[in-house]
């Protein structure tokens, strides 16, 4: 596994995708803090977040796009699925790989609201809260990519697959409204994306909403590990 993170990690930053990746959050983050933020003379960090969220939604699918798709359709998959690494340890050296790349970013979060104590006192739980609310959305989200970058040797393919899929799991609650059934609609809210990251935005640390992010995370590199075990015996 460590060395299929290593291989990762280099080839996010000798490629431009990792650049890329972190140019566009940090700037685009910068523009959503100064005009939610200093523009506003707030600390309240609320809408910064809320806006961030939907900048992370588009870029989680670039992290994620090549890191299978790519071996597949380089025929470099075959020298993986033969190597001693067990499945398991190649799906979690990329998905780590992706984990720390998306977790460099979040450093710029901690920077905004470092900036904004200075200049005002900073509700430090709220604060906290959405950072660790992200880091788990990430820990989902970039696990559910890493699944549809499997099923695929297209990057384009990867990354809109990607992008739908997680926005129609955030979009849970919406789809729930159209649902008749009483039960069905009550065993499916449970499944809301929105709800249980809205508790971390408070500045609440829910220990049943951070084991449902990191299962999220478990059941889909699970997912990801059964497509390549098919693809080697295929």
């Amino acid at each position: 596994m460590k060395a299929i993170f290593r291989r990762e990690m280099s080839a996010y930053f000798t490629s431009p995708i990792g650049y890329i990746y972190l140019a566009v959050f940090n700037f685009f983050g910068g523009l959503l803090f100064v005009f939610a933020c200093l523009n506003n003379q707030t600390t309240n960090m609320a809408n910064l977040f809320s806006s961030m969220f939907w900048l992370i939604l588009f870029l989680i699918p670039v992290l994620t796009m090549r890191l299978l798709s790519e071996d597949k359709k380089q025929k470099t998959d075959q020298c993986l699925l033969t190597s001693p690494t067990s499945l398991a340890g190649i799906v979690l050296g990329k998905y780590f790989a992706a984990l720390a790349v998306f977790s460099m970013s979040l450093i710029t979060l901690i920077l905004f609201a470092i900036i904004l104590s200075a200049l005002s006192p900073v509700i430090w739980t709220v604060v906290i809260g959405n950072i660790v609310g992200f880091f788990l959305l990430g820990v989902a989200f970039l696990a559910v990519g890493l699944f549809i970058s499997s099923l695929t040797e297209s990057q384009l393919v990867a990354i809109i697959g990607g992008f739908v899929s997680i926005l129609a799991l955030w979009l849970i609650d919406f789809f729930v409204s159209f649902i008749p059934n009483a039960t069905a609609k009550e065993l499916i809210s449970k499944l809301s994306f929105a709800s249980k990251y809205e508790d971390f935005t408070l500045g609440i640390f829910n220990i049943s909403s951070m084991i449902f992010f990191i299962s999220v995370a478990v059941i889909f590199n699970f997912l990801t590990v059964r497509v390549l075990e098919k693809r080697r015996w295929g």
